[in-house]
């Protein structure tokens, strides 16, 4: 096992629409946005995606390396490279159109075993790559930490009953699941967010932290135990990439906690609440600092005041 995070999944372009009119152009998905928030804590990571032999693939795969993302062998065998349209409303708030495909490359794995592997969104439930996810994060288990964002895409996830029976088979072999309160209430038609988080930690994770955007964060742990964190006040510029950010931030801390790695699987699931609280008050900043800048855009440490 080597000193390293592992994420599976996409990594595309985004093309913003503002509402005045203008339209930017930068690399993106969850995935790899969890990705480069972690290269830029200065943790070593390495993504596993599908990504074309194209200029939108040559784009991306810069965009990686400047945070110092590498990626895992086969990641470039794709036709072309996926393509998200972000139309931004008044508030800044997003929603997705897509022109996507996602597929793991036959024999395409990581280098080394990593200390934790993470996946999310579109990756683990768009077939044909979806089923092959779910594999490689099952045989992970004897040496990895699994973590997991639903991060649901209504526009590609087609009915939401059956996007959920997706999306809990994989959160029955995740550690660590961090899930939006809006994505909740889309999957299971208004039921009670809370109660679905509850139920989703009794799967077997040791935690669940819901996202509530201005409101900040509630995480729900498989002892019983719950607690809620503030979010800081901010002006916000759009929301695009913050639930990624506060992502890589989660698994930054529980890494700096020393609770990464399946040996330390029994101390994770008894975190100390102090511990957590801790850890969710540094994602809470590190989503507010992404959020008060356009596009997907993650502190470094040194913004962070930590280098």
């Amino acid at each position: 096992m080597s000193d390293t995070a592992l994420v599976i999944g996409e990594a595309l372009v985004d093309v913003v629409r503002r509402t005045d009119g203008s339209v930017e152009v930068h690399p993106g998905g969850s995935p790899a946005n969890v990705a480069i928030g972690l290269g830029r804590l200065g943790r070593d990571v390495e993504l596993l995606t599908w990504l074309g032999d194209d200029a939108h693939g040559d784009q991306v795969r810069a965009h990686l390396a400047g945070s110092g993302v590498t990626l895992s062998p086969g990641s470039s065998s794709a036709p072309r490279t996926s393509v998200a349209t972000a139309t931004l409303d008044a508030t800044g708030a997003a929603t997705y159109d897509f022109d996507l495909t996602w597929e793991i490359a036959a024999g395409a794995a990581p280098v080394t075993a990593p200390l934790v592997a993470h996946t999310g969104s579109i990756a683990a439930v768009l077939e044909p790559g979806g089923a092959d996810v779910v594999s490689l994060l099952a045989g992970a288990r004897s040496t990895s930490t699994i973590t997991y964002d639903p991060n649901a895409r209504p526009a590609l996830m087609g009915d939401p009953a059956t996007a959920l029976a997706a999306i809990e088979t994989v959160i029955d072999v995740a550690d660590v699941v961090k899930v939006s309160d809006e994505d909740i209430e889309w999957l299971t038609g208004g039921a009670g967010v809370d109660g679905i988080a509850r139920s989703w930690a009794a799967r077997g994770p040791a935690f669940v932290v819901v996202t509530r955007g201005g409101d900040g964060a509630t995480a729900f742990m498989a002892d019983g135990r719950e607690l809620s964190i503030a979010a800081p006040s901010v002006s916000v510029a759009d929301t695009v990439g913050a639930g990624d950010s506060f992502m890589g931030g989660l698994i930054d801390g529980l890494w700096g906690a020393g609770l990464l790695g399946a040996g330390h699987r029994d101390a994770l699931h008894g975190i100390g609440t102090d511990v957590l609280e801790g850890i969710l008050d540094r994602c809470a900043r590190i989503a507010a600092i992404t959020v008060s800048r356009p596009g997907a855009n993650p502190p470094s440490s040194a913004e962070l005041g930590e280098a």
